[in-house]
């Protein structure tokens, strides 16, 4: 496993992390969980994340009990969560003194001087939020986010490659992406529909089943297949392949992976073998934008 500094702290933790959406509490069993987070962790994982809405506070609930069952040292392990949807009641979600806080910034700064966390950061802020959040801390000398968690894979990039690298340079924000497979469209599991086990085929997922259905998921679908002969000759599988050009992004702190078996948590974890990543050259990367043809443009090169 390889490690980052997320953001401009000091705080290092694993290139790829394992998240908690959709499967713990839900897509499956409390056994199955425990044995991905026994692989991740085996595999030098330091980071876990979840949040207080996955599925209604029982994957924080699991993740927590497997933690204590396996009597992994808690100073070893970066955990992080999200709040502001909460529960039912209007008191209950949102951002407000009610909830957690009135004032986000000095609120996180409480929490973090109160010993709850070590670190803040935020999830799918804008620029301009998180410029703002900062603001504020340097204004009345407060602690201010050290990362932002942005969705991130080979069909959603301006954020990360162009909004967030300036961040970085500015404030030393760091970023923690998601989606590395876009909700298992870059698998290639949905090459010929939807299949009955996967996730699109949830009740609660008609948006995602939608999506590859669309005439831009067959669009995507067709470039996948494009990128199918980059994967065979690199000699890895295209979900790893989408792993590790997430991670060819140095200013990506840390890759969340969602995975629904060991099988696929083992594949993607794959993506940092020797055979893989370092593969990941500059002419490979530009193989893979002239079939994407989605690559940002940036006024700004901050590479140094």
């Amino acid at each position: 496993m390889k490690y980052r500094n997320l953001g401009k702290s000091g705080l290092r933790v694993s290139c790829l992390g394992l998240g908690t959406w959709v499967t713990f509490g839900g897509q499956i069993s409390d056994e199955v969980a425990e044995r991905l987070m026994t692989i991740a962790y085996e595999s030098g994982v330091n980071l876990f994340d979840t949040a207080e809405v996955y599925a209604a506070g029982k994957a924080e609930v699991i993740l927590g009990s497997i933690i204590k069952k396996k009597g992994w040292r808690r100073s070893s392990l970066v955990i992080t969560t999200k709040l502001y949807w909460g529960g039912k009641a209007e008191t209950e979600r949102g951002l407000s003194r009610k909830h957690i806080i009135e004032e986000i910034v000095r609120a996180m700064t409480h929490v973090i001087n109160q010993g709850m966390a070590m670190y803040w950061g935020t999830s799918r802020w804008s620029a301009m939020e998180i410029m703002e959040a900062y603001s504020v801390a340097r204004q009345f000398n407060m602690i201010p986010p050290v990362c932002e968690q942005a969705e991130y894979h080979l069909f959603q990039r301006e954020k990360v490659e162009v909004q967030l690298p300036e961040l970085y340079h500015k404030i030393g924000v760091g970023a923690m992406t998601w989606s590395p497979l876009a909700c298992g469209i870059i698998s290639g599991k949905y090459g010929n529909g939807v299949p009955e086990s996967s996730r699109a085929s949830l009740k609660c997922y008609q948006w995602l089943k939608e999506r590859i259905v669309s005439e831009e998921g067959r669009k995507q679908q067709n470039k996948l297949k494009d990128l199918s002969p980059i994967a065979e000759r690199l000699g890895c599988t295209l979900p790893q392949l989408a792993v590790a050009w997430c991670l060819r992004n140095e200013g990506v702190s840390s890759v969340l992976l969602g995975s629904s078996s060991p099988e696929q948590l083992i594949e993607n974890l794959g993506a940092i073998q020797a055979t893989v990543l370092p593969k990941m050259t500059s002419h490979v990367v530009n193989e893979i934008d002239n079939i994407l043809r989605n690559k940002p443009y940036s006024k700004k090169d901050y590479r140094s």
